[in-house]
């Protein structure tokens, strides 16, 4: 009876999570792993992208991720592979219909490659090193100052420069005026360049916008 209904918890798991398993090793390609586990047998019976050469039918040695049935989603939490790298894994309680625990789905990431690349990132990135701006040396940097405005303008209204519509980016190129950070050398210039426009568009506003503050 035991063994029958675990043949039927099985294909269950099978029918309804094989092409999960499937579609989630497709979409991280090379780097992740999922393994299907049967709680009645304590077996695995399916095995997608496998990176940790277990087999169809191992067993499942589900107490390295404490299992509580009343769990639905473990983790994520860490284990090492066979070849002693780091996996990163969450592990998700499969129910049947009478939300009673009959499997479990391991995801299972190899994040090794992952882990190189923060290495390379840290060599080539000084911040531990990172002091704050040299007043001596950025007190007159106007384009630092330009970029600072801008940004936070964008922020402020959800925006970004390539979303801005032709009328927004004159509200913008209003909004630096009253900044002043027109009164840098070749600051237009730096505007123009930095929104996308014309350099004749951005003095076209400056105009307007000089010509309506002096009525």
């Amino acid at each position: 009876m035991e063994q029958s209904k675990s043949v039927k918890n099985a294909d269950i798991l099978l029918q309804q999570y094989a092409a999960v398993a499937d579609g989630i090793t497709l979409l991280f390609s090379d780097y992740v792993e999922v393994i299907i586990h049967d709680l009645d047998s304590q077996s695995v019976v399916y095995i997608a992208n496998n990176i940790s050469k277990r087999k169809i039918g191992d067993p499942s040695s589900l107490e390295d991720v404490n299992f509580d049935q009343a769990e639905t989603v473990i983790g994520p939490y860490e284990k090492l592979n066979w070849d002693g790298k780091k996996i990163c894994s969450t592990s998700v309680v499969l129910r049947d219909s009478k939300n009673t625990p009959i499997g479990m789905l391991c995801i299972n990431m190899n994040t090794a490659p992952v882990e190189a690349a923060q290495e390379a990132l840290a060599l080539l990135l000084p911040i531990k090193n990172l002091i704050p701006q040299p007043e001596k040396l950025f007190h007159d940097d106007w384009q630092d100052k330009v970029n600072s405005f801008i940004h936070a303008w964008l922020a402020s209204k959800h925006q970004t420069i390539s979303s801005l519509s032709q009328q927004e980016k004159r509200l913008l190129v209003e909004a630096l005026f009253d900044e002043g950070a027109f009164k840098g050398k070749s600051s237009a210039d730096y505007v123009a360049n930095v929104l996308s426009m014309g350099r004749a568009t951005v003095f076209n506003y400056l105009r307007e916008i000089k010509k309506a503050r002096q009525k």
